[in-house]
């Protein structure tokens, strides 16, 4: 039986290489993506990794800075599509992740206050008790931040900060990457090599 798709919400928090770099290893696994991208989010995009992505004429090639890989299948839907099928829980997904995951958005998911797909989305993935994973990074946090945080995991979600450990023999800023990215992927089942694991020989 094929794996559910999985669902990708990219907002306005700083981590965009977060973002794509997930993207890019959930399409290498081979897995079916619906991706999301907020105005926030592709301004993000722009900033951090000088990519133009036009949010009315998506080209995914321009957002991964490659073709994209053959293995898996992506479907981009625009944020204000409220109509698309991540917007129904009748949808069948596996999970989502909102990486990175802004202040607002977390407030938004956390208070059922949403008014974009990403959030609508995130609202499906709590009420049919499905994974939803968030990965903030903004700091420091405020005392709502913190509040909103302990709001969407007591709602079932799991609060993944961009935090990268150093024990993996990091060399690069990808190597950095890779371990938040990897963390990600073990919380969806997707099996990876990424980074060197706690205990594993040099």
């Amino acid at each position: 039986m094929a794996t559910a798709p999985l669902v990708l919400g990219i907002t306005g928090a700083s981590g965009a290489p977060y973002a794509v770099r997930l993207l890019e290893v959930l399409l290498e696994a081979g897995r079916e993506v619906h991706l999301s991208i907020s105005p926030s989010g592709q301004a993000v995009i722009a900033t951090e990794l000088g990519r133009g992505v036009d949010l009315e004429r998506f080209d995914a090639s321009l957002l991964l800075g490659r073709p994209v890989p053959a293995a898996g299948c992506l479907h981009y839907h625009h944020h204000k599509n409220l109509m698309a099928p991540i917007a129904s829980g009748s949808f069948l997904t596996s999970a989502m992740v909102i990486c990175p995951c802004s202040g607002s958005t977390l407030s938004a998911v956390a208070h059922s206050m949403g008014e974009n797909l990403i959030h609508r989305a995130a609202e499906v993935h709590l009420k049919e008790r499905r994974k939803l994973v968030v990965v903030p990074r903004e700091t420091p946090l405020s005392l709502p931040q913190l509040k909103n945080m302990q709001a969407i995991h007591e709602a079932g979600a799991v609060v993944l900060p961009a935090a990268p450990g150093f024990y993996h023999g990091a060399a690069s800023v990808a190597d950095l990457v890779d371990f938040v990215v990897a963390r990600i992927c073990d919380q969806l089942d997707v099996p990876n090599t990424l980074i060197r694991r706690w205990g594993e020989a040099t």
